[in-house]
């Protein structure tokens, strides 16, 4: 099968780890499998990296250029699928007529509804399948008027590697400056308001105040950074904080960690929770958007009901007064992911909607 996935994000973000895993997933099982995506992006040189054919849109005018280039990509050379793997992807794919040439395929990652003016529904209604990475998302796409024969769930997957070593967590937490007499809670993801990062800072306080050892540490970048560093320092929490800012190498942070903070408000799934799930350490998390599709509170890791800074230091200062909780949600969630989370889930679920939409075509 030969499949085009398109990606034009500049960026580094849970969609486009997602993009490298498929598209990495692809070529594994003998697929075909090329990339059209923004020149210089982070996507493009992983991929690169990974000897995945690239095919590179400039970096300005990344859409009209994508255009250009679908549509001679598409004249010259026979597609079966064309994946639009976000919205100025699928904007390129539908001006470029992908829809009339190939099976054309978008995901959707957000759960607001589509704008029911414009060419924007129209993108999504010319598209032959939508995958929506939870039930929580498919929602919204079949309120908005997309036919429900045409949204499918397929949940995004993580990597479950091997627990590190002794050695190997050290050396984590040394990068850190983290020692082990210290309990390491984190939060990996864009610093952005809806992702409630501001909450879990204004819970640690009370967690601080009981365990003076107890450390949180954010790894990531974005507009709320200066912030919540100003936040910390109000809340006199300067040392016990740690911001690390975009780190290339995220293993390192989820080695060291002892538990996960995942503040954010109506979640459509959270790739970095399954993350830190996969790594078996217990997770703390809001029960909104698509989180409790895979997260059972006091099963696999504790939920609440709102994001409110008390109820997330209730649930910190539990993990560190119960540590056999800690050690069986740590293990329940890793187990969890084992069993419908894993990249290799979402590789296969990807190519069951691809060939389920092929056949449909042939059909018609």
């Amino acid at each position: 099968m030969r499949v085009l996935f398109v990606d034009l994000e500049r960026e580094w973000r849970g969609g486009q780890s997602q993009a490298l895993l498929t598209l990495r997933g692809l070529r594994q099982r003998g697929h075909d499998a090329h990339l059209v995506t923004a020149d210089g992006s982070a996507l493009a040189a992983r991929a690169q990296a990974a000897s995945i054919p690239t095919h590179a849109a400039g970096p300005r005018a990344r859409r009209a250029r994508a255009l250009v280039l679908l549509r001679r990509l598409l004249s010259h050379e026979r597609f079966a699928i064309v994946h639009a793997n976000e919205p100025h992807a699928l904007t390129a794919a539908w001006l470029a007529g992908a829809h009339k040439k190939a099976a054309m395929v978008v995901s959707r990652r957000v759960a607001y509804p589509l704008k029911q003016g414009g060419f924007a529904r129209q993108r999504y209604l010319a598209a032959h399948r939508v995958l929506a990475i939870s039930c929580f998302v498919q929602q919204s796409v079949l309120d908005s008027g997309v036919p429900g024969d045409r949204v499918e769930v397929v949940y995004e997957g993580v990597e479950v590697l091997s627990l590190s070593t002794a050695e190997a967590r050290w050396q984590a937490r040394q990068r850190w400056g983290v020692s082990e007499q210290e309990t390491l809670f984190g939060c990996v993801g864009y610093l952005l308001p809806e992702k409630g990062q501001e909450f879990a800072v204004r819970a640690f306080p009370a967690v601080h105040a009981k365990f003076p050892r107890a450390r949180l540490l954010f790894a990531g970048d974005g507009p709320c950074r200066s912030r919540l560093e100003t936040l910390s320092r109000e809340q006199k929490l300067k040392e016990a904080l740690l911001f690390t800012g975009f780190v290339e190498d995220i293993p390192q942070v989820y080695a060291a960690l002892n538990a996960f903070v995942f503040p954010s408000v109506a979640e459509p799934l959270g790739t970095s929770l399954l993350a830190a799930m996969a790594w078996e350490l217990p997770v703390i998390a809001v029960a909104s958007g698509g989180v409790p599709e895979y997260v059972d509170d006091g099963g696999t890791g504790l939920l609440v009901a709102q994001p409110d800074p008390s109820l997330f230091s209730d649930c910190m200062l539990r993990l560190l007064n119960e540590p056999e909780l800690t050690k069986r949600l740590g293990a329940a969630a890793r187990e969890a992911i084992q069993k419908r989370f894993t990249a290799d889930h979402m590789v296969e679920n990807t190519i069951r909607v691809y060939e389920e939409v092929l056949r449909e075509r042939q059909k018609g």
